[in-house]
């Protein structure tokens, strides 16, 4: 689709919908509507670099960084750096809200910055050979996989751990300690995220020991940040829920939730055992130092840049990574007496 083909569809000129692109005022509402409704229909990607075309080669790899905020990305940020630049190649980076999308984004900068490649860091689980038929080189999904779109294996590459798996790991850990009234924190049950893999783990987890999930033990925050967690957590409590632990499908969120419970008058570990996945460093200096599965950050990061160069330099295809956790015990967890 070109800007030839909008043209058409919507029956002006080229350079009305050029206008239209470039939000100028004279332009009608009425055709301003129905250029934009035309555009996004067709998934029509404009350059707006032009001066970019001269270029015959580009050494540019881009990543894109979904949801500005998570401290998660920093280790793995910089390994994706160190390791592209080390093979003579060039970082771009750009970051987007977490609820814009990545794959559009990709092919808009791939256009512009004439990419040979792309690491999605954070993105959707549910891709569709549509969704990746706008971008025309190699990308890697990093942290997460295609878990519920209707992609194969051989269709995209990713490097990310056993999420469902991992957080079994997690309630194991506590159910060893003697809990049995253990809370999930997590943002939603059904949002097609990590949030639903490691809330799911959860479940086969409890349902493994003959444990029924009890509704009112499923926190849901409705996002991933601390004080999204702090929030869900205070309400739960003041609602009079009770539980002897609590498993965080991340580390930030458990800092918004041991917030909530010292607020609430809970001691921890003694009132509460709470446990997360990610392995934040920050996580290692609160108090108590929270217990949690250590995701590889250096390692995910690493291995998804040499993926990328591979399939870049033809010296490689299409790879799906599963990396291991480590379980660092911190103070956050006890025995129940």
């Amino acid at each position: 689709m070109t800007i030839k083909d909008i043209a058409r569809q919507c029956s002006v000129s080229v350079s009305t919908v050029s206008r239209v692109l470039n939000d100028r005022p004279d332009v009608s509402d009425d055709v301003r509507r129905k250029v934009l409704s035309a555009i996004k229909a067709s998934n029509y990607i404009p350059n707006n670099s032009a001066r970019d075309l001269v270029r015959t080669k580009s050494d540019a790899i881009g990543l894109i960084v979904r949801g500005v905020s998570n401290p998660f990305y920093t280790d793995i940020i910089r390994t994706i750096e160190s390791t592209i630049t080390d093979a003579g190649f060039t970082m771009v980076m750009q970051q987007i809200g977490a609820c814009d999308d990545e794959v559009k984004c990709g092919a808009v900068m791939e256009r512009e910055k004439r990419l040979r490649g792309i690491i999605f860091l954070g993105g959707r689980f549910d891709y569709t050979p549509a969704d990746l038929a706008l971008l025309n080189v190699p990308f890697v999904c990093c942290s997460y996989s295609n878990r519920y779109g209707t992609l194969t294996e051989g269709e995209y590459s990713s490097v990310s751990i056993a999420d469902g798996d991992t957080a079994q790991q997690a309630v194991e850990e506590l159910y060893r300690h003697g809990h049995r009234r253990i809370a999930a924190l997590i943002s939603r049950p059904d949002d097609q995220s990590i949030s639903q893999l490691r809330y799911e783990g959860y479940v086969q987890a409890l349902e493994g020991h003959g444990i029924p999930v009890e509704p009112e033990l499923v926190i849901s925050a409705g996002g991933f940040g601390v004080k999204d967690a702090y929030d869900a957590v205070k309400a739960s409590l003041e609602a009079g829920t009770d539980f002897t632990a609590l498993f965080a499908i991340a580390d930030s969120m458990a800092i918004g939730a041991m917030r909530a419970l010292r607020d609430a008058g809970r001691r921890i570990p003694e009132d509460c055992s709470v446990i997360a996945i990610d392995g934040l460093e920050l996580s290692a200096y609160i108090e108590p130092p929270l217990t949690t599965l250590c995701q590889p950050m250096d390692e995910m990061g690493r291995r998804s840049a040499e993926i990328l160069l591979d399939m870049v330099q033809r010296k490689g295809s299409h790879a799906c990574e599963l990396l291991p956790t480590t379980l660092r015990r911190g103070g956050s967890v006890v025995a129940l007496q």
